[in-house]
């Protein structure tokens, strides 16, 4: 085990964007996996096509953005590391994650092949709800985060805590497209 994770922290290094966007595909494909088998309970119905969206999405979207995020918030320089801290979980919680949260929402609207009219009706329902649950998490995984870890392993922490989160975010996401195809 140690081996493997001493493989992945080089490749982090040597490659961060590829490590990062596949890190990012697996996580957001196995939070899809755990929302549909351990919540929904979905057993052999399970939806190939939602998971492979959430794949695609943490891979190809989610994760070139986050990873060039980060090496932007690394590369700032702050004149204390107190307001390092502040800097950093400000501008990833109050910038990013407002635009991420919606970003997530419409993507997936999009990638269902709903237009943009479906896209606002779910953004209406569930934006606000997901963006403080958001802030609930990641408010303090980042407050971890940029005091103690180094920049190179910032996105692996967020990623980890992302398997929950994400699991968290397909079900909102599944719920959240049920109740508007309702009304």
């Amino acid at each position: 085990m140690a081996s493997l994770l001493k493989l992945y922290n080089s490749a982090l290094l040597r490659r961060p964007l590829v490590t990062q966007c596949a890190t990012a595909a697996v996580l957001f494909g196995a939070g899809d996996v755990i929302a549909q088998q351990a919540i929904d309970r979905k057993g052999a119905d399970h939806d190939f096509a939602r998971t492979a969206r959430l794949t695609f999405y943490g891979g190809a979207l989610f994760g070139p953005i986050m990873t060039k995020w980060y090496q932007w918030l690394g590369g700032i320089k702050f004149s204390s590391p107190s307001r390092a801290l502040a800097s950093r979980v400000a501008l990833d919680q109050l910038a990013l994650t407002p635009v991420a949260v919606g970003f997530f929402f419409t993507s997936m609207t999009l990638l269902e092949g709903q237009g943009l009219t479906e896209a606002q009706t779910r953004l209406e329902s569930a934006y606000v709800p997901t963006l403080v649950r958001n802030w609930g998490v990641f408010v303090p995984t980042q407050i971890l985060n940029f005091a103690v870890i180094p920049t190179h392993l910032r996105f692996v922490v967020v990623s980890v805590v992302s398997l929950f989160w994400n699991t968290y975010l397909s079900f909102a996401n599944a719920q959240t497209k049920k109740s508007v195809e309702v009304e």
